[in-house]
């Protein structure tokens, strides 16, 4: 084989390697841009998740607050029970504040009964932060956003022919508790983990 042919062969086959050598680097730069929306979808969604757990949680404070004011007068007590007090005024500084901690901000927030028909709310959040920089244009300024929904699920069952003027036994997962509400005092109240569960919806 002769010089010339060897300095052909390696002619042609420099222009595959540089074609070869664009399409892994163009291949390296994509695959970061999906990793950088990825991460920063995850963050929204943490973000999400936090501010409509802090909502809930604030509006199951609210609802024990108006259960112990409400237990021993003229109204019927159970309701309270049953999460069914008008929404916390907190519920928003609540959400804000975790979804600021999650370098994030909230969009909207609604209270209402979820699809199981326990008291929540629906957050909306979008980052402060965005993508950034990539191969992708308009990712400079992309902002990630998220929604979650939480809700406040009552634990206690209520006898059906309960009197909310008289002694009431109740089963609150398991876990036996007694008001009285002629004898009512607010340390009587257990802790508000013990009448309402808060958790994500499914």
């Amino acid at each position: 084989m002769t010089s010339s042919r060897l300095s052909d062969d390696r002619g042609s086959t420099l222009p595959i390697y540089i074609w070869l050598t664009a399409i892994l680097l163009f291949a390296a730069f994509a695959f970061f841009a999906f990793a950088q929306a990825a991460s920063a979808r995850n963050g929204a969604q943490s973000a999400a998740d936090a501010a409509a757990l802090a909502a809930a949680q604030s509006e199951r404070d609210e609802l024990m607050d108006g259960l112990g004011q409400a237990i021993g007068g003229d109204d019927d007590w159970l309701g309270w029970l049953k999460g069914q007090g008008a929404p916390g005024a907190g519920a928003q500084a609540a959400a804000d504040q975790l979804a600021a901690e999650n370098d994030a901000e909230v969009v909207s927030l609604h209270a209402g009964p979820s699809a199981n028909g326990f008291p929540g709310y629906k957050v909306a959040v979008r980052t402060l932060y965005t993508v950034g920089d990539t191969i992708i244009p308009g990712t400079e300024t992309k902002h990630a956003k998220a929604q979650a929904t939480a809700v406040i699920q009552p634990r206690c069952a209520i006898p059906v022919d309960a009197d909310f003027k008289k002694p009431i036994q109740l089963d609150c997962d398991g876990a036996p508790l007694e008001i009285d509400p002629t004898h009512f005092d607010l340390e009587d109240l257990p802790d508000a983990s013990a009448l309402f569960s808060v958790h994500l919806a499914d």
